[in-house]
C-alpha cells in the first residue's frame, strides 16, 4: 500500500470506489461518503478547499462545505456504508475500512497542513478501523435485564420477514486483504493435474460463512456499557418491554393496540444521539420489527430541494434508503418555517404511513425547538408518542470518554493528560453549545495534532514517543511558538483560519447547493 504521506485523495477515492464494487456497494455513493470525510478533516486548512476541488473534480469551491457539513459525522463513527456492511458482516467490510481510513490520512495533505488536520485524520481514520472491532459485550447485564432475557423465548417470534442478507454481500472469491490472497495449501495436492499450468494454481480459498446478526442480549448489554445515559438506558429497556410483549400477544392471536415506535431524542450536542439510535435499530431488527436495522442518518440539507415539487421527491428517495431500518433526522425543527420544509415533513408523514410495519423514524434536537416542531404538526405529535431525554456527561464521565478515545486510537494518557483535561474541562462554560462528548473528541484531536507537530523533528521516534501523549499537549498555547509549516509558494495560514472546525448551530451553517431561491 502506498504510504500515506504521498497517496493523493484522487488516489484515495479511486481505491474506496474499487472497495465499495467489490463489497456490492454503489461505488458514486462510497465516493460521495468519502469526498465529504475528506472535506471534514481537511476544512480547517487554508486552501483545503482548493485541492478538494481540483482532485474531486468539483467545480464549486461551496460543494467543499457542504461536503465538511455531512462529514464531520463520521469524525467519531463509522460511515454509513461501512456501518450497513459490518452490521451484515461483510468480509469486504475490512477493505472498505480501510480504503476510508486512507481517505482521512490523504484528506490531511489538503491545503495547508495543520496541527489540527492531522488530529482529525488520526481520530477519523481510527473510527473507521474501530467499526470492525466491536466493543466487548459485559459478561452480565443489570438484573432485571438479565431476568427479561431468561423469560424470552426468541423461537416464538417469527424471525422470516428478516433480510440476512440486504445488501446481496455474496462472498467474491476473489480474495480481498493480504490474509484470503491464494496460496499453495502446504501438503495439500494443487488443483487440477491435467496441464502444468493447473498444477501451480492455488486452490481457491472457502468463502467465510457470514456472521449471525447480533442478538437482542448482545445489543442490550452493548447499550449497558455506554458511559453515562442512565435515564435514556432505562427508556430503551422499556421500550423493548413493551414491543417485546405486543410481538408474544400477536403471535398468540391476540389482539393488541397499535403501538408507535417512533422516537425524539431530545438533548444537547455529543450526548449520544447517534450512538443509541444506532443500536434502536439493531434491538428492533432483533425483535423482528425491522427486516434490516440499519440506520440512515440526515439533516435537513439531504431531504430539501431546491424548487417546489422537488423536495417530495428527494425526502421519498432518502426513506426508501432507510426503509427496513431507522431514518435519523436530526435538528429536525430546522424542517419547520417555511414551505419547502413542510413539504418535506407532509412527506415524511405518508411515507411513515405507507411504510409503518418496516420503518422507525428518529427526529432529534433541542429539547424547546423540537417541543415546538412536534407541536406545530399534527400528523407528527399523533405518531410521536416517546420522548427520550439525553442529559449532559459529567466531568468524570467525559474523562472516561476521552480515555475510551484515546486508547481506541491507540495512545497512552497519564494521570497527568487527565488532570490537564479536567481542568481545562472546569473551566469550560456549560450551555446549550457545550459540545459534550463532541468536546471530548475536539479536545483529542487537537492534542493529537499537537503531538505530531511535538514529533515533526525526530526522525526514528521509539513506540512509546509515538503512543504517549503530555499534557501540553491539550494545551492550547503549546505550539504557539512556532508557526505550522507552510507548503511552498503559500502563503502561512491567516489568524482566522486557525478557529475550530467542530459543529455550528443549524442557522450558521451554509446552505448547500440545494437551498432554495
Amino acid at each position: 500500500m502506498t504510504e500515506p504521506s504521498t497517496r493523493t485523495l484522487a488516489a484515495a477515492l479511486d481505491e474506496l470506489r474499487s472497495a465499495a464494487a467489490a463489497a456490492g456497494l454503489e461505488p458514486e455513493a462510497a465516493v460521495r461518503e468519502g469526498e465529504a470525510l475528506a472535506a471534514a478533516v481537511a476544512e480547517s486548512a487554508e486552501q483545503a478547499h482548493r485541492d478538494w476541488c481540483e482532485q474531486t473534480g468539483h467545480p464549486d469551491p461551496q460543494a467543499f462545505f457542504d461536503a465538511a457539513h455531512r462529514g464531520r459525522r463520521w469524525r467519531a463513527a463509522p460511515t454509513v456504508l461501512l456501518g450497513q456492511l459490518v452490521l451484515n458482516g461483510s468480509p469486504s467490510a475490512a477493505r472498505y475500512a480501510e480504503a476510508m481510513a486512507e481517505v482521512c490520512r490523504a484528506a490531511q495533505t489538503l491545503g495547508t497542513p495543520n496541527a489540527r488536520t492531522a488530529g482529525n485524520a488520526a481520530v477519523a481514520a481510527s473510527a473507521q478501523l474501530a467499526a470492525l472491532t466491536p466493543a466487548p459485550i459485559p459478561a452480565t447485564t443489570r438484573p432485571e435485564v438479565v431476568d427479561m432475557l431468561r423469560a424470552l423465548d426468541l423461537s416464538s417470534l417469527d424471525l422470516s420477514s428478516l433480510d440476512l442478507n440486504p445488501l446481496d454481500l455474496t462472498p467474491n472469491l476473489r480474495p480481498e486483504g493480504p490474509n484470503l490472497r491464494p496460496e499453495l495449501v502446504e501438503g495439500q495436492p494443487p488443483v487440477g493435474r491435467s496441464t502444468e499450468a493447473s498444477e501451480k494454481r492455488a486452490e481457491a480459498p472457502e468463502p467465510k460463512p457470514e456472521p449471525e446478526p447480533k442478538t437482542l442480549a448482545e445489543l442490550l448489554a452493548e447499550l449497558d456499557a455506554l458511559i453515562g445515559l442512565t435515564e435514556v438506558k432505562a427508556e430503551i429497556h422499556r421500550q423493548v418491554a413493551v414491543l417485546r410483549v405486543e410481538t408474544l400477544r400477536g403471535k398468540a392471536g391476540l389482539k393488541s393496540p397499535t403501538i408507535t415506535r417512533h422516537l425524539v431524542f431530545v438533548g444537547n450536542p455529543g450526548t449520544g444521539k447517534t450512538t443509541v439510535a444506532r443500536l434502536v435499530g439493531g434491538i428492533y431488527r432483533a425483535l423482528g420489527l425491522l427486516s434490516k436495522g440499519q440506520l440512515v442518518e440526515v439533516d435537513r440539507s439531504e431531504l430539501v430541494a431546491g424548487y417546489l415539487g422537488q423536495t417530495a421527491i428527494k425526502t421519498a428517495e432518502v426513506v426508501a434508503s432507510a426503509a427496513g431500518g431507522v431514518l435519523f433526522i436530526d435538528e429536525a425543527y430546522s424542517l419547520a418555517g417555511d414551505q419547502y420544509g413542510q413539504e418535506s415533513v407532509d412527506t415524511l408523514v405518508k411515507e411513515m404511513e405507507d411504510r409503518r410495519d418496516d420503518l422507525v423514524l428518529i427526529v432529534a434536537g433541542y429539547p424547546g425547538p423540537m417541543a415546538i416542531f412536534i407541536a406545530q404538526n399534527p400528523g407528527l405529535a399523533s405518531r410521536f408518542r416517546t420522548t427520550i431525554e439525553f442529559s449532559d456527561y459529567t466531568d468524570e464521565e467525559l474523562v472516561r470518554i476521552l480515555e475510551d478515545m484515546a486508547q481506541a486510537a491507540d495512545y497512552d494518557l497519564d494521570d497527568a493528560c487527565v488532570d490537564r483535561f479536567s481542568a481545562i474541562l472546569a473551566m469550560t462554560p456549560r450551555g446549550p453549545m457545550f459540545g459534550n462528548g463532541r468536546f471530548a473528541r475536539n479536545m483529542l484531536e487537537a492534542a493529537i495534532g499537537r503531538h505530531a507537530w511535538r514529533l515533526r523533528d525526530v526522525t526514528d521516534p521509539s513506540i512509546e514517543q509515538l503512543r504517549k501523549l503530555m499534557p501540553e499537549d491539550f494545551d492550547e498555547s503549546a505550539a504557539e511558538d512556532e508557526p505550522p509549516p507552510v507548503i511552498p509558494e503559500q502563503q502561512p495560514r491567516s489568524a482566522s483560519s486557525s478557529e475550530g472546525d467542530g459543529e455550528q448551530p443549524a442557522e450558521d451553517r451554509p446552505e448547500t447547493q440545494g437551498a432554495q431561491p
